[in-house]
């Protein structure tokens, strides 16, 4: 069974009944989330409960070794993840194995997570755990729960690979949100190309949340990293130090500190944000547009209503002896953080102790903070559900609430903030996984072997491709068949073959150099972008610069450094066809999906400061080349359409380079992936195919699933990437269209106008 409702519609109440009668019954039950907060608050509600025969009990990274035997032996309601599930518990099965006898029910909470090749991997956990319990004579109900997501019946199949029913009718009751959507505006900054640069989403977060903070209304900030969250509580604390110093003294308004913004046409929208956060219209004037209309069926709808928080302005009010304490108003939350310290922060926003937080995603699914007023989300969180899901944080306890989208300098989120129609009235994305991969089922073929020797009958579990696969396996090494099935018979963990949040490879061990201590490890083809020399390389909230990178010893040496920058790594890259599974006409043109063979070498990486976002430099990397086979969509022109452009003075590979940038930006979107999953490659005229072409491949091993989600949304898809580059108000591009901050080319050759044309003439006769 998978529930899909709306954010505090009532999903944990659906399963805890069921699964607390359980545990009374004498079963017990497995509980699986992606993030170890949930995990967390989860455990406090279930002890909230206080029944004594619910032994609940957490069993991840935060558990101490003392009590992991405890929970094997002794709990009947397990609280775990997909990493744990996978390193720790299915490969010392038998150490469960009371536990995995008496299983009666598997929750999957807050599933819509599990996407891409993180979500292949978790199918494939998940197939083994269905093995394990087997092996025990037990069959577990399994019951998923998410926000709102399209066809939850059968992304829940994908992922479990059973038959599913669904849940979907929402009647809970909730108060009204007020959606802002707010662009940062035009600096005088100039980036590559003499391009305008946007004020940072961070800078923006961190002024509306101290404005909001001083307005006494509790705010979540989203920010999509650690050092961003962090950027913006440090930032935040220090704009409320300077009105706490400056207050007493001037008897002016403490918003000053802050400054006041260019005002843009938002007169629609000015009173109702006022109304809604407290706040001065000043600030809050910046926000582009604010929208009516009804959102996804989660609920949430954005309302030109009044919010129940007071329109007159508290700080006005404020016992200026309180001004002092303004700065522990608020604090940064995210991964890295020690088990403890995370508890007292989470505590601390549903008490009220601290107003304001700055958070990664971590806070993103399911843990229960009611009482917030208002969310900030810096930068388009990636899929409609996210978006929503965020937004819900605020409002929980049934009041009306405020949610600001903070556009970044990208192509994707400046189209949001001018096609608010993209977001409300829409259906939330089909979640993408594919669970065939045969660079994510091979790892979890050999982990399977490991935990209990493969047989002819488990392999309809994993899927029909496994065939194949353990044939591979079996000429690689990794297994010997024999006639009772396949053995894992190395010295080595088979799930270390795995890394479920990576895109698997051998890893590169990240070690400080001073210390030799060893940090963590990134997997092999990811080095090359993340861990190279002079990448800056964040670690539990600690930021390090690399200085070397040894791709023969598998190992990156890194410094403790606090630089004012991050860096983009930026590549060349050949792609080559390899098969084409599918064809279709569009326009004058034909769009084609297959498979691709796509040669990259990482030759520079790029340093821009954190606050302004302003352009430092572009340094150099020697670093040998990857090849990487893996699915694409591509389109192509034939010279009939594109020679009247040609005649009128366009650059085509210009056009077509700006083309392909822009589809990039834009195919998270359709696609539920983030631009970093995903590349592409455009030329004038193409070797394989004679022609003007442009491609758009998956940046994993094998495919991920989101250029062929591109090519079954092709219309729509290139539509919105014509759209976005028409309406961004800058005259020869820049990145919130079409410039690229991983292009290899410096993005050179671009042409803004021509790219516009060049989708016209593609999409003419659609």
């Amino acid at each position: 069974m998978i529930i899909s409702t709306g954010t505090a519609s009532g999903k944990s109440l659906a399963y805890l009944t069921p699964a607390v009668a359980s545990c009374l019954d004498g079963g017990t039950v497995l509980y699986l989330t992606p993030t170890k907060a949930l995990a967390a608050d989860q455990l406090r509600g279930l002890r909230e409960l206080r029944i004594t025969q619910v032994r609940a009990a957490c069993f991840d990274g935060d558990t101490p070794f003392e009590e992991r035997t405890w929970v094997r032996q002794h709990a009947n309601y397990v609280l775990t993840n997909p990493d744990m599930l996978h390193r720790g518990i299915l490969p010392r099965h038998s150490q469960w194995s009371a536990f995995f006898r008496r299983l009666r029910m598997i929750v999957v909470d807050e599933c819509h997570g599990y996407r891409g090749v993180f979500g292949s991997h978790v199918a494939q956990i998940l197939r083994r755990l269905r093995r394990v319990c087997a092996r025990y004579g037990s069959r577990p109900t399994f019951l998923l729960a998410s926000a709102t997501a399209s066809e939850p019946g059968a992304f829940a199949m994908r992922l479990t690979g059973l038959e599913m029913d669904e849940v979907t009718m929402d009647a809970s009751p909730k108060g009204s949100t007020t959606i802002a959507l707010w662009e940062p505006p035009l600096t005088e900054l100039r980036g590559e190309g003499g391009a305008p640069v946007r004020r940072t989403a961070t800078a923006e977060a961190a002024d509306l949340l101290t404005d909001l903070v001083l307005a006494d209304v509790r705010t979540l900030a989203f920010v999509r990293s650690r050092r961003g969250a962090e950027t913006v509580a440090l930032s935040a604390r220090a704009k409320l130090a300077d009105v706490a110093f400056s207050a007493p003294f001037t008897g002016t308004s403490a918003f000053t500190s802050t400054g006041t913004p260019p005002a843009t046409d938002a007169s629609a929208t000015n009173d109702d944000l006022d109304d809604t956060t407290s706040a001065t219209t000043h600030d809050l004037g910046d926000a582009t547009s604010a929208t009516t209309g009804t959102a996804p069926t989660s609920g949430s709808h954005a309302t030109a209503g009044e919010p129940s928080t007071e329109s007159s302005v508290p700080w006005a009010r404020r016992d200026l002896s309180d001004l002092a304490d303004l700065p522990d108003k608020i604090a940064a939350y995210r991964a890295g953080y020690l088990a403890e310290d995370r508890r007292l922060l989470e505590k601390a926003l549903r008490e009220g102790t601290i107003m304001g937080l700055a958070t990664t995603n971590a806070l993103e699914l399911g843990v229960d903070v009611s009482g917030l007023d208002a969310v900030l989300i810096a930068g388009w969180p990636g899929t409609r559900a996210s978006l929503w899901q965020q937004a819900g944080r605020a409002g929980r306890d049934g009041r009306d609430a405020l949610a600001v989208l903070i556009a970044r300098d990208d192509p994707l989120d400046t189209y949001l903030v001018h096609h608010p129609q993209a977001l409300f009235g829409q259906p939330v994305e089909a979640i993408v996984l594919d669970p065939g991969n045969p660079y994510v089922l091979g790892p979890h073929l050999c982990a399977a072997a490991a935990e209990i020797p493969l047989t002819e009958d488990d392999l309809p579990i994993f899927g029909p491709t496994t065939s194949d696969v353990l044939d591979d396996l079996v000429s690689a090494g990794l297994l010997r068949k024999r006639q009772a099935g396949w053995f894992w018979t190395r010295r080595e963990r088979a799930t270390d073959l795995a890394d479920i949040r990576g895109g698997g490879g051998a890893p590169i061990q990240v070690v400080e150099a001073s210390t030799g201590r060893l940090l963590g490890s990134v997997d092999e083809p990811s080095a090359h972008t993340t861990v190279h020399t002079g990448a800056v390389y964040i670690h539990q909230g600690e930021t390090f610069l690399v200085e070397l990178l040894d791709l023969e010893a598998g190992v990156a040496l890194v410094s403790s450094a606090n630089p004012d920058y991050s860096t983009f790594a930026r590549d060349i890259t050949d792609i080559s066809i390899l098969t084409t599974e599918r064809s279709q006409p569009l326009g004058p043109g034909t769009l084609h999906f297959g498979e691709v063979e796509v040669t990259r070498q990482v030759v520079s990486y790029l340093m821009r400061r954190i606050q302004s976002g302003e352009m430092l430099g572009d340094e150099p990397l020697d670093l040998p080349p990857r090849t990487l086979r893996t699915r694409a969509v591509w389109w192509t022109l034939p010279a009939s359409a594109v020679a009247p452009l040609a005649e009128a003075g366009i650059d085509l590979g210009g056009a077509a380079h700006a083309a392909e940038h822009a589809s990039i930006g834009l195919l998270p979107l359709f696609a539920t992936c983030d631009r970093w999953d995903i590349g592409g490659v455009s030329t004038e005229l193409h070797a394989d195919t004679g022609l003007l072409t442009v491609f758009v491949y998956d940046g994993h091993e094998g495919g991920a699933g989101f250029a062929e989600r591109g090519y079954a949304r092709a219309t729509d898809w290139l539509t919105a990437t014509r759209e976005a580059i028409a309406s961004c108000e800058c005259e020869r591009g820049c990145p919130s269209c079409i410039q690229s901050p991983k292009c290899g080319n410096g993005n050179e050759p671009l042409h803004k106008r021509g790219a516009i044309r060049l989708l016209n003439t593609l999409l003419a006769a659609e």
